[in-house]
């Protein structure tokens, strides 16, 4: 298992990507945006969503952080990115049960923003804020979906 730092912005990942990979002498990258991934013809995403990164990761010296576009459209869900607010800690672990079980108990006074379940980019995704008001995000697969969908780009 890994704890991971997560990084979210408002539509600058990209940007960001480039600054901290040669701040941090990125040993190695990975990002994917959203319109690289299959939509769903039911709920069309906006242009300007699809060039926004959807994960990111970057690895450096023996560490490595994640990062992500907030979409316009998910910030009825996921509050406004306020500068201060754009941190979160990643749980990417194979174990599911693990993972249930970390967030069962994380969610526990919380708010839950998305339950664990199957989404195109993970076997078992969610996301919650605990009660003291820090944010999570939990994945089973995240490096197995970046490094798929960049080898369907090559």
């Amino acid at each position: 298992m890994a704890a991971i730092a997560y990084l979210n912005f408002d539509g600058n990942t990209e940007q960001a990507i480039g600054f901290y990979r040669e701040a941090l002498n990125a040993t190695e990258v990975k990002a994917v945006k959203f319109g690289d991934i299959p939509q769903d013809p039911n709920y069309p995403m906006p242009e300007q969503e699809r060039n926004m990164i959807m994960e990111s990761s970057l690895a450096f010296d023996g560490g490595r952080i994640m990062m992500s576009d907030i979409l316009p459209s998910m910030k009825p869900v996921t509050g406004e990115w306020i500068q201060g607010n754009s941190m979160l800690i990643s749980l990417v672990m194979d174990d599911k049960s693990k993972l249930e079980e970390y967030f069962s108990r994380l969610s526990v006074g919380g708010h839950v923003i998305m339950p664990l379940s199957s989404v195109p980019w993970s076997s078992c995704f969610g996301m919650l804020v605990d009660r003291f008001g820090i944010n999570w995000k939990f994945n089973s697969d995240a490096d197995q979906f970046l490094d798929q969908v960049i080898a369907g780009q090559a």
